[in-house]
């Protein structure tokens, strides 16, 4: 499989990501803003739709400077930027598509992947409003946390029993460039959005219950475009990344839980669904 030049763009984006989650700031915001460029450069990215980012990092990064009255509204504005980068509502960005319609095998549906630049984005906004979004971190109860893969396990189990997937053992030839954009391109950004910022932050406001289940919820209504299986099915598992979340204090071990997930889908599973 032969891919274009401009894929630069997602390598820069990817390593930014994975600095960044590592707590490597400067080395990450360097990645990004020459990631920014390229786009730029390349046309994948208008001046337009950069002026908006970069506006909306900008706003990020200065919140905390503002009066504390206004602080409240600020987040506000940040929180609707990232969603809107997220439900890919601001317009000028040209994501680029590496997969037409191919079959995972014999008996999957036919599948489309896009490297999306705009979604990714939104966690760096979030970080930069939010400074606790990577969790409070301290010690991991890996116990309770292995265990999360028992209910996991058994939501893929469900979705052969009502026939949504079959059992189909393999990978495809494109498995690496699925999981690099799988893991620090999308559950990396949904991940900051749900559990980072939304399950924290109603964590606080209510309880620790309401902010799993709110979050969840919401995690679900996210995939309402999928029908509502699969609402029901994502919210199941956002309750199981939000415990991971709590249970070890980092987001960085929800990604990897929600992006393990994914991965066995599309190793043991047709993926993204069984073919009728």
């Amino acid at each position: 499989m032969s891919l274009p030049t401009d894929i630069l763009i997602w390598a820069l984006l990817a390593g930014s990501t994975g600095l960044t989650l590592a707590r490597q700031w400067r080395a990450g915001a360097l990645l990004l803003v020459l990631c920014l460029l390229a786009a730029l450069l390349m046309e994948r990215l208008t001046p337009f739709a950069l002026s908006l980012v970069t506006g909306g990092l900008a706003l990020a990064c200065g919140l905390h400077r503002l009066p504390e009255p206004y602080r409240p509204a600020a987040r506000a504005l940040v929180l609707i930027w990232a969603l809107a980068l997220m439900l890919h509502q601001i317009p000028g960005f040209d994501n680029l598509k590496v997969l037409d319609k191919v079959l995972t095998g014999p008996a999957s549906q036919p599948f489309t992947l896009y490297l999306n630049l705009d979604k990714p984005l939104a966690l760096f906004g979030l970080l930069l409003a939010w400074r606790d979004l990577l969790g409070p971190g301290g010690k991991i109860r890996w116990r309770p946390l292995l265990l999360l893969t028992l209910p996991l396990a058994g939501l893929l189990l469900a979705a052969w029993g009502l026939g949504a997937l079959k059992p189909e053992v393999g990978l495809p030839s494109w498995w690496w460039l699925f999981a690099l954009n799988n893991l620090l391109l999308t559950c990396a950004s949904e991940e900051a959005l749900f559990r980072g910022c939304l399950q924290q932050r109603l964590s606080e406001r209510f309880t620790p219950l309401a902010g799993l289940l709110v979050a969840s919820g919401l995690f679900g209504v996210a995939h309402l475009a999928g029908g509502p299986l699969l609402v029901g099915f994502a919210a199941l598992a956002g309750v199981c990344y939000g415990l991971a979340f709590n249970l070890s204090g980092r987001l960085s071990v929800a990604i990897a839980i929600h992006f393990l997930f994914n991965f066995a889908h599309l190793a043991l599973f047709t993926y993204p669904l069984a073919s009728r």
